[in-house]
């Protein structure tokens, strides 16, 4: 099936069932292999770039301002469920064209301030371009979500050409990131006589954990940072 291995081909051939498609041909699952990689490439670029400054910070400032990051591939079974509910053309060009969060990374820190700063560390970069960025820690969501999500672009260089591809980021607390993981999975299991009531207890679980974290930065301030000043 020209070169493509028989795992990916299955792979995909599962991701398609279900949707009213042509007949499907090695030329297109062949199109979703190559579209799968260079953007596992994009995701790889922008994660060297972050464990890089971490190193830099972890060497030269004895501290790591990132404490893990995460990376995720959409698969294509999930790509065209977005396609078709914004009714949109089924292929890898639509998808290339309309959705900018097809490699996706997340960085968790321990602190507010180290988001701003490795946000503007790594769009400082030559090869990195900002495309958009939504603060959504000095703005949350109504449901009191907080994160700064950045829209980036970086070159995966190929052999016959380079590529230049868009990765989402999402950068924020490890507090942050606790909410957000249960809020996520408990928005899925609401019970339909208590929506209001949950909703607003997770707001209220938002805005606490909000509370901490600042509380924390200024901890932070007070002893760490202050003791290097001296």
């Amino acid at each position: 099936m020209e070169n493509i291995e028989r795992l990916k081909v299955a792979y995909f051939i599962d991701e398609l069932k279900g949707y009213n498609l042509p007949e499907a041909k090695a030329k297109i699952l062949n199109s979703f292999v190559v579209w799968q990689n260079i953007y596992s490439s994009a995701a790889r670029e922008i994660t060297t770039k972050l464990e890089n400054l971490n190193d830099e910070f972890k060497y030269v400032k004895d501290r790591n301002p990132i404490h893990h990051i995460q990376s995720r591939i959409k698969t294509p079974k999930s790509i065209m469920n977005k396609l078709i509910k914004r009714g949109l053309e089924l292929s890898t060009e639509s998808a290339r064209k309309n959705l900018t969060d097809l490699a996706g990374i997340r960085v968790i820190c321990s602190y507010i301030d180290d988001i701003y700063l490795i946000a503007d560390l790594l769009t400082s970069q030559d090869d990195v371009k900002l495309i958009r960025k939504s603060d959504y820690i000095k703005n949350p969501k109504p449901n009191g979500y907080r994160s700064l999500h950045l829209i980036v672009t970086i070159p995966v260089f190929l052999s016959a050409n380079t590529e230049i591809v868009n990765v989402e980021i999402q950068i924020r607390t490890i507090a942050m990131d606790f909410w957000a993981s249960l809020e996520h999975e408990l928005s899925y299991k609401l019970p339909e006589n208590r929506i209001e009531e949950i909703t607003k207890e997770l707001k209220e679980c938002a805005d606490v954990i909000s509370n901490v974290d600042v509380r924390m930065q200024k901890l932070y301030n007070n002893t760490i940072l202050a003791k290097n000043h001296e």
